[in-house]
């Protein structure tokens, strides 16, 4: 990065937090940030290389998610009838 100009981001926190993080003067809280931010990047940058090796079309994805919440709706439908004293 020598010579590079580097971008500066506004964070804004609740006041708690920013009153916690005050407590720990000795951590570089930009650091942290900077690593929290990178690897969530990763993450996404993971998910986008799966999602585009699938092969799933978009109306799939869909279809699957209607698949998925229908079974859990059941699921838990049933798990509630259980609880129920009759």
């Amino acid at each position: 990065m020598c010579g590079e100009t580097v971008p500066n981001i506004t964070l804004s926190l609740p006041v708690d937090v920013h009153e916690e993080m005050k407590r720990f003067p000795e951590i570089r809280w930009s650091e942290v940030a900077r690593k929290a931010i990178m690897r969530k990047l990763m993450d996404l940058k993971r998910l986008d290389e799966m999602l585009n090796e699938s092969g799933l079309a978009e109306a799939d994805v869909a279809e699957l998610d209607h698949l998925v919440k229908r079974g859990l709706a059941k699921r838990y439908k049933r798990r509630r009838g259980k609880g129920k004293k009759g």
